[in-house]
């Protein structure tokens, strides 16, 4: 006999992938979750390509991940997909000791950090009657 099956914790129309213990604060890290938050896939991704931060390399692998997870493990349409969640939070803290003065020293920490990027899929692309009435201002 074997364990029961782990119940998903995600809807039917979302994927995630999760990056654990990265090294960088999650302050920091967060700032460039901040930037694909709620961000088409395609865009979110074309931000990190170009973005000047060194950890966005690392957080667009995680985001292609999370892409890849949606297309061949749940079938879900790549070009409709958004972040919809992007969650930083705090592993292990390396501890580390800097010499001073006259016998003292003080205290370095070394923060690492995880990253769950969370993409779903839009229920519907909006109608183009919708899309070029907003564009010219008029209310339908």
């Amino acid at each position: 006999m074997s364990k029961p099956k782990h119940p998903r914790m995600l809807a039917d129309t979302e994927a995630q992938a999760i990056m654990h213990n990265i090294r960088i604060s999650p302050r920091k890290l967060n700032l460039v979750a901040g930037l694909i938050r709620n961000q088409p896939a395609s865009s979110a991704v074309a931000t990190l390509t170009f973005s000047k931060r060194r950890i966005a390399q690392q957080v667009k692998k995680v985001l292609e991940s999370a892409i890849a997870n949606a297309e061949n493990n749940h079938q879900l349409d790549v070009d409709r997909l958004v972040v919809s969640r992007a969650e930083v939070g705090k592993s292990v803290v390396m501890r580390r000791f800097h010499a001073r003065g006259r016998g003292r020293s003080a205290q370095i920490e070394k923060w690492f950090s995880h990253i769950k990027i969370v993409v779903a899929e839009r229920s519907q692309e909006l109608p183009e009657s919708v899309v070029s009435a907003g564009a010219t201002g008029e209310a339908t």
